[in-house]
């Protein structure tokens, strides 16, 4: 069967931060006393311009700036690029954008200039309410400057907004993590991605682990914290994001969903449908700032996309796992027919295994949709290991 071209989302990596935090893995970088902002974003501008084509006359209705800190550049950095992404690829009218803060003052001033630049979505990395916790996660705000940042988001025009929240924390109790979580229902974002802290390898944390809470607590502060989010009017539709009714993540919904997205920046991640040859491709950045810096330079010389580190097309037999490791995070999980239209590959492809799980009570029959059962669900790992 012919591949069928998904919406087309677009996330944009800034890679520095103030300050590594002990339990970060992603791609960032602590950031120098003066950062190559406009270097950056010439590079991304170019890195942008090199995969253009690849999004096929869709125009893109989801951008996502994560780092990192993107909030350490400009409202006018973030502009310009706002305005590259339209004028090469297009916006929707609608289109969802976010940017990732974090609730240091140094950034609050700028949220008016982000709102004006056409942001219309924050994402705050708050993380707890607690000083000891935050000091201990390595942030750099406290518990008075992540209440002022939504108070100064809201008076720049955000009317949707997500905070970010972890909890099992090193030595939490589930009294400790019920109160954080009151505290930031009680400042009424739109969404909430409410996660558990995991020790990641390449991480401070993972060096020198700290004593975390033990499994019973973990799960009394999850069965906790979901039944008061489902109190204060927050459906959780995913392993850990919960919304208000109309307020679900339009950007991470669309990676779920196996949508497309293209990824700029130094690290950054992208998949793309190419159904003139019935292939999905993977593909990604090269990783370290610096380098990714001095590749811009050989645009115009050397390669059409030196930027780029390598790709990869997904042959038929990774497609399922490929598929499915976003689509069973989902609580609702995804039509039937979605597998096919943007996997290319019948149902029959999810078979024995599905039909196994189901028999251990781990997903539901898949007539109509690919759904785990809410025991499926609390053994996500173990579902996907079928495949």
């Amino acid at each position: 069967m012919s591949l069928a071209l998904p919406p087309l989302s677009l996330y944009v990596h800034i890679p520095w931060c103030v300050r590594k935090c002990p339990y970060c893995d992603f791609n960032s970088h602590q950031a120098g006393e003066e950062l190559p902002e406009s270097d950056y974003v010439d590079a991304l501008i170019e890195d942008l311009r090199a995969e253009a084509h690849l999004a096929q006359g869709r125009k893109i209705h989801t951008v996502f700036f994560g780092g990192g800190t993107p909030s350490l550049f400009s409202a006018e950095a973030i502009g310009r690029i706002l305005a590259s992404v339209d004028r090469l690829v297009g916006l929707t009218p609608e289109a969802e954008i976010t940017l990732e803060a974090n609730p240091g003052t140094f950034e609050q001033a700028r949220f008016s200039g982000y709102r004006q630049a056409g942001v219309n979505r924050l994402s705050i990395g708050i993380q707890s309410f607690q000083e000891a916790q935050l000091k201990r996660l390595g942030r750099i705000h406290g518990r008075d400057e992540a209440l002022a940042a939504v108070e100064v988001a809201r008076k720049a025009g955000f009317d949707n907004l997500n905070l970010d929240l972890m909890h099992g924390l090193p030595d939490q109790t589930t009294a400790a993590a019920r109160a954080d979580l009151e505290q930031a229902i009680a400042l009424a974002p739109e969404h909430l991605s409410w996660y558990q802290l995991t020790i990641e390898p390449n991480t401070h944390f993972y060096n020198a682990p700290p004593l975390l809470p033990v499994e019973d607590t973990l799960a009394d502060i999850q069965d906790t914290g979901e039944a008061l989010l489902a109190g204060a009017g927050y459906g959780q539709y995913e392993v850990s994001a919960y919304a208000r009714p109309q307020r679900r993540a339009g950007h991470n919904l669309n990676y779920w969903t196996y949508g497309d997205y293209l990824g700029i920046g130094a690290g950054a991640h992208g998949k793309v449908t190419l159904p003139e040859t019935n292939r999905i491709v993977r593909r990604w950045k090269t990783r370290l700032p610096a380098h990714y810096l001095e590749r811009r330079h050989a645009l115009a010389s050397s390669s059409p996309h030196p930027m780029l580190a390598g790709e990869q097309t997904l042959e038929p037999e990774a497609l399922p796992l490929d598929y499915l490791l976003n689509a069973l995070r989902l609580n609702e999980g995804v039509p039937s027919a979605q597998f096919t239209e943007r996997t290319g590959l019948a149902m029959t492809a999810l078979q024995p295994q599905w039909q196994a799980l189901e028999e251990k009570g781990l997903v539901r029959p898949y007539r109509e949709r690919l759904v785990t059962t809410e025991l499926g669900r609390r053994f996500l790992n173990d579902v996907l290991a079928a495949f």
